[in-house]
């Protein structure tokens, strides 16, 4: 962070200007959210919660009913995880990659403030560790490098003895022995995938059709709102589809300005994704939402935000996309950085009153007074629609003085059916279960 102290006197100088929110984040919620006039200001609004990490017994804390545990600690920058049929657990140990487009200018020098802030932007791992929770005590004994010299890997899938890897630049399959602790072998490039030295949303997630034979990337924008040129978006901002045999790519979806976490609902069969929305038109706009994914439509991204409320930074214009807009599903409040996504199924353990809905991680806001996110959430589903506001699930991120032990991102259900959360910031995978079920630390 050198490099950036001749600039902090003005980064503080710009964390304390911008708008504060008039409304609750539950405004900003649900199927039909409260959208109110965008705000402008000479500078962003910037609320960074400093990150002071968990104490060796310290734990987020969770609902009523619920109880949750370290299923493992002292991790590096833990972003991301796959459960394998077997019980092992996948983690992305990852972070951006160098980005010196990215970071040209006062714009990009304050975003990397904000990562660092956060606890990002320190250099990636790169690597896939293999947790193992050989007793089934709900704790991982066994930790294990199983794939490593990856370029910023992110998503990741197994589709029968081929594991598939979503890195920064492109789909990497791996051959896959069920049991292994590692992989030794080479992967093989099913297909590219936008990187570069302009990746402004870097992170690629993947997830398999029910026959293995398409493969969906999620890759987010490279900007806010296209101020980087339009042509600098090609393949962004979208879901691809990519054939598996062959690395053939079409677009799925478009205008989805930054999908991380995408998952099959069980109800429909359709594909979820959720979506981080623009920032910078005021602390109560735009919320995050997500939504399912039909093919071929187009979600608003970049002329207009939440269906067809234009925005008017997006030069040139362009009435014909914000006509074909599609209105999203539901609202999950602004700027709360919703990047997990997983749907409840039969079987898992944490109740009855979670046994029908997606649950959330919500990585915290930078671009909001007072700050929004830093917990994960359950959205109720009747059948295949959500309905009612998010209920919490896992709290305590965020402290009353401002500052942050970790930040929730990846979510996903373990072999025993408990919900495991990856806190890149606080260095830990927690396990999340119904009270009586927690296993002691």
């Amino acid at each position: 962070m050198r490099h950036l102290l001749p600039a902090l006197p003005l980064l503080a100088l710009l964390a304390a200007c911008g708008d504060s929110a008039s409304l609750p984040v539950t405004a900003g919620q649900g199927p039909n959210p409260q959208l109110p006039a965008p705000k402008s200001s000479l500078f962003p609004t910037m609320k960074i919660a400093e990150i002071k990490r968990w104490g060796p017994n310290e734990a987020p804390t969770a609902a009523p009913g619920l109880a949750v545990a370290a299923f493992a600690r002292d991790l590096d920058h833990p972003r991301w995880l796959y459960a394998l049929p077997n019980g092992d657990v996948l983690v992305a140990e990852t972070d951006g990659p160098p980005r010196p487009e990215d970071e040209k200018g006062l714009r990009g020098m304050v975003a990397k403030y904000i990562m660092q802030s956060a606890g990002a932007a320190k250099g990636s791992p790169n690597k896939i560790l293999l947790l193992r929770d050989q007793d089934g005590d709900g704790v991982a004994e066994t930790r294990t490098e199983f794939l490593k010299g990856l370029n910023s890997p992110f998503g990741m899938v197994l589709v029968g003895d081929a594991l598939y890897v979503a890195e920064t630049d492109k789909l990497t399959r791996f051959a896959y022995v069920p049991g292994a602790t590692a992989i030794t072998t080479p992967g093989a490039k099913v297909a590219d995938l936008p990187g570069g030295p302009l990746n402004h949303h870097w992170t690629k997630n993947v997830v398999a059709s029910a026959d293995g034979k398409t493969l969906f990337v999620s890759v987010g924008s490279n900007s806010n709102v296209a101020e980087n040129g339009i042509e600098k978006e090609a393949n962004r901002a979208d879901i691809l589809a990519i054939d598996a045999a062959t690395g053939t790519t079409r677009v799925y979806a478009t205008g989805l300005r930054n999908p991380v976490g995408m998952a099959w609902n069980p109800a429909s069969g359709m594909l979820w994704a959720a979506v981080n929305e623009r920032d910078e038109i005021g602390s109560d706009l735009v919320p995050d939402y997500m939504t399912s994914v039909r093919e071929g439509a187009h979600y608003g991204w970049p002329w207009s935000f939440y269906g067809q409320n234009v925005d008017t930074r997006v030069e040139p214009a362009n009435p014909a996309m914000v006509a074909k807009a599609i209105k999203p599903d539901y609202a999950l409040g602004p700027h709360t950085a919703s990047l997990g996504l997983a749907f409840a199924a039969p079987g898992q353990a944490l109740g009855p009153g979670f046994a029908s809905g997606a649950f959330v991680g919500q990585h915290g806001s930078w671009n909001r007074k007072p700050a929004s996110g830093y917990k994960v959430v359950f959205v109720a589903f009747d059948g295949a629609t959500p309905k009612g506001l998010p209920q919490d699930v896992l709290t305590g991120f965020l402290q009353p003085d401002g500052t942050a032990k970790g930040r929730p991102v990846g979510v996903a259900f373990d072999k025993a059916g408990a919900l495991l959360v990856a806190d890149d910031a606080g260095n830990a995978v927690w396990r999340v279960t119904a009270a009586r079920q927690v296993a002691a630390r």
